[in-house]
Formats: structure tokens, sequence, C-alpha cells
């Protein structure tokens, strides 16, 4: 556990005020708010990564006192934060958090609200910043904004006022537009931040930084010496209790939409001309607009879908989707989704990038595969019957790190050859189910950097693809379910890469 005293007041640092404020948490008493904000703060406050003059008030529906609402937060923190609880520590973010009881659909309430917020503001000189967090579902998003702007906490004087975001941003493009017309009515686009957890990860940060950082890497990262480029985001978790926003969502638009496409511009990008966000966003969105155009006809022979019916996981029998609570006996919902793109420009022309997604499978793991080309069956290769490629594998959890593969000579043999391995990963459980990515992202926001969220004409673009996707899904009728759990998805998936030469590298057979 890290030490309490190291602890460091952010009055002595630079950006200490620049960074105090009031972060109010709609859906205080939510379940993100309790497994990822507030074991987020507390962990923030023992990297000294919090400012002393700075409040969390969580509002929600639920008659709660201060006190009651504490005792629900420090047994959050208990159980869900990667460092347990320390009395010192505690009883520095306890006198942090407040509590208010708020029907947020009721707009006439925000006006007495804004007033008990610039009284905390007062006490604690915080200097009338805000970040008010929609932890809430999205139906609530422009009702609470609306609130916002009515009541004059869209703006507070003399410091910011920030707006943060949880996925789904929309449901498509045209909800999507909607929605982000009425943000804008009340916030600027630079004070918009749309967040997506993936970025927070360290090997999702650790992208720019291998390929930039490394003319070994960078010199070779295009078509001509890498033939393939495979994204697997896969789980052994089924819905869990989140089938009622899963039925409307899929994995198209739980993950592709967002965690798969954010990660596929950051391997595709071109080098920013600088490190400033713009710079950043901008060689982004250039990835998305390069992606072919993805006609049914495309999609026809380069996406397949499933869905998992029962199986057997880690020795247990598991439900199928549609034997989980709740969800229709007819479902036609994906769990999984396998896609083959092409990015249309000088770099990428005619290497393909494999993406992979869902729930239930035999390994629960998140990587990107970069395979490298073949050398001609000349010198070495002649004659012998190996074909190990090289391999370079970005591993995001469970194992963080970099793991290589190249060829030596197998010196217990005459003249044999084998593949070895360099593997820098290590298992980090600060990259599973935990509040350690949001750390980073609540520390942006205090500061004011947006590079790590997704600007509005990146959501336009990453909606304009995912539409034709989930559009061919509606109108094309499938035979779900179409792959047990435990395995690593539907047959049609492995044929997709065998009908190219090529097969995907699963996390735990690397």
């Amino acid at each position: 556990m890290t030490a309490f005293n190291n602890y460091t007041p952010r009055d002595n640092n630079p950006d200490g005020d620049k960074m105090s404020a009031i972060f109010v948490i709609f859906g205080g008493t939510g379940d993100l708010t309790h497994r990822k904000l507030m074991p987020a703060f507390y962990n923030m406050l023992l990297d000294g990564l919090l400012p002393v003059r700075f409040m969390v008030v969580s509002v929600g529906r639920r008659d709660l006192s201060e006190d009651e609402y504490r005792r629900q937060v420090y047994a959050s923190i208990d159980r869900y934060s990667r460092n347990k609880p320390d009395d010192k520590a505690w009883s520095v973010l306890k006198d942090m958090i407040h509590y208010y009881k708020l029907d947020f659909t009721d707009l006439t309430g925000y006006h007495e609200f804004n007033g008990y917020l610039d009284k905390i503001d007062r006490e604690a000189g915080i200097g009338g910043s805000r970040v008010f967090y929609l932890a809430v579902a999205p139906e609530y998003f422009e009702t609470i904004v609306q609130g916002l702007k009515a009541s004059g906490m869209h703006k507070p004087e003399g410091g910011f006022g920030r707006l943060v975001i949880e996925k789904p941003f929309g449901k498509d493009l045209v909800t999507a537009k909607k929605l982000n017309k009425e943000l804008l009515k009340a916030f600027d686009e630079s004070s918009i931040y749309r967040i997506d957890h993936y970025l927070g990860k360290e090997m999702i940060q650790n992208i720019m930084v291998l390929r930039f950082c490394n003319s070994i890497f960078e010199a070779i990262w295009n078509n001509k010496f890498i033939d393939n480029i495979q994204i697997s985001l896969t789980e052994k978790l089924g819905v869990g209790t989140r089938q009622g926003y899963y039925e409307n969502s899929g994995a198209m638009r739980d993950m592709v939409q967002n965690h798969i496409m954010q990660i596929l511009t950051l391997v595709a990008m071109e080098p920013p001309v600088n490190l400033k966000t713009d710079s950043i966003r901008t060689e982004k969105l250039k990835v998305m607009e390069a992606i072919e155009d993805i006609s049914p006809e495309f999609l026809r022979e380069n996406v397949v879908f499933g869905q998992y019916g029962p199986g057997v996981i880690d020795g247990l029998p598991v439900p199928g989707y549609r034997q989980e609570p709740d969800v229709p006996v007819d479902s036609g919902t994906e769990t999984f989704v396998a896609l083959k793109l092409h990015i249309n420009n000088f770099r990428w022309a005619g290497t393909p990038f494999y993406i992979r997604t869902g729930k239930r499978l035999a390994r629960g793991s998140s990587e990107i595969v970069v395979q490298f080309k073949d050398l001609p069956n000349i010198l070495y290769l002649k004659d012998r019957d190996f074909r190990e490629p090289n391999l370079l594998v970005l591993r995001i959890q469970p194992g963080v790190g970099v793991y290589f593969q190249f060829n030596v000579r197998d010196f217990s043999t005459h003249n044999g050859i084998m593949s070895t391995k360099m593997d820098t990963s290590h298992v980090d459980a600060g990259q599973g189910n935990t509040p350690k990515a949001y750390e980073r992202l609540i520390y942006d926001i205090l500061k004011g950097d947006n590079t790590l969220f997704s600007r509005w004409d990146e959501v336009e673009a990453a909606w304009t693809v995912a539409d034709r996707i989930i559009t061919y899904r509606e109108q094309k009728k499938h035979n779900f379910p179409n792959y047990d759990a435990g395995s690593m998805g539907p047959v049609r998936a492995f044929e997709l890469l065998a009908r190219d030469g090529r097969s995907w590298w699963n996390g735990g057979m690397i």
C-alpha cells in the first residue's frame, strides 16, 4: 500500500490552484460511482494527485444523510480500491465528500442546488470551478445539462465549468448529433470530456510512446513490413447485471464504436506534428476517415456476428445469452463481432486490420498483435518447414506490457531454427475491473487536459462507420446462438481469416 505520508498538497505544485474544483457526480449512489470513482479519488489522495481545495458532491435521489453516504463510500473503497482504507487518509477524504438529494429530472431544484454548491465553494475556498460528471443512464444527459444551463451552473464565476459524459454517446449517429447539439448549448467543445476508460489504461497510453520513441518500430510500421494487425478485446464474463443496457447496445455499440475504434486510431495514426491535444486528435480522425467504404457487399464477406449459447467456463456450466435474466428468448442482440477492415492511405493500403470482441469466450484478454511479413523462402528458410512469423504484441490486460517474437538458431540441433520470445508483460490487477484507469482520467479532467477524451468529430466519424455495420446486422437475420460459451466465437470468425491464409493469435496461445 502507498504510504499516506507521501501525500503532497497541491498547494506546493504550480497546477494546484488550477485544479481546485467541486467535483459534482450525478448518479452518486450508482454502481459506477461506488466501484470506480470513489476508489479512484481515494488512490489519487494517497498518491498526492488531489488538490487540497477539492470537494466531491454526490447527487442522488435516495434519502440519505451525509454520514450514511460516507459509510457506503468507505465500504466501496474497502471492497474495490487497490489500496485498502487507511484511517488517516480516509479522515481526509471523508471531509471532502458530501451528499445532496435531488430529483435531477425536476429542473426547479437546480437553482437551490446551485446555492448549495456556492456555500461549499466559499467555505472551502475553491474559487468557483466545477466538474459535472454524468454517471447516469444516457436518457438523463440532456435533462441534466438543461438544468445546469437554466440555473447558470454551466458557467461558474471565477473558475471553469467542465462536463464529463460516460458512454454511450448516443445510440447511433442521429441521436449522437442531437445530444451533441444540446450539450453545445451549455458547454464549449473544449469543456466537454467524453470519457472512454480504455484510454486511461497504461498500455493504451504506451502505444504512441512505443511507436514514436523507437526508430526500430516506427521505421517498419507500415504495409511494406506488416502483414496484418489484430485487435482483440475478449471476455470470459457474460452480461451480468447489465442485461438491460446490453440488450439495446450489443457488442457493436458497447465495444466497437468506442474502445476498439479508439485503439485502432492510435495504432494506425501518423505521427502528430506535436503532442498537443488537437494535433493528436486530428491524426486519429484521419484514420477513421480513411477506412474503406463499408457497403453491404463488403460486409457480407468481412463481418461476423455472434451470440453465445450455453457452455462451460473454467469448468463451470454457464447459461446462454437468451437464458440470462430479463433477456428475450428470441433476442437478436450480438455478443460477438469479428471484422476485417482496410485503411486506405499510403501507410496502410493492402494491410488488413482484424477486429474481434466478444463475451463468454474461452480467454479474457485485451491485446494488439502486429504480425510482420514472412521472409522469402531462401537462405535459412529454404527447404525448411519453419513458419513462425515475427510478432509484436501489445498486451493491455490482464498482462500489461510488450511481447516480441523473433527467430534464432536452435542450439540443441545441428542446423535448426527456433522462435524465441522477449516478454516485458506482467500481471497488473490495476488493469482489470478496477478504478486505476479512472485515476488518470480524473486527473486529466482536473488539469484541463482532454488528450485522452474524444473530440466530437472523432465521435461522429466512429458512428458513421458503426452505423453502417449496425444497419447491416439489423437488416440480416442471424441464426443465434451460434457459438458455445467457453469457445473462442463462431466458426465463421475463424473462416474470415482462413480465407486470407491467416489465423487469430489468441492471447493465451502466443
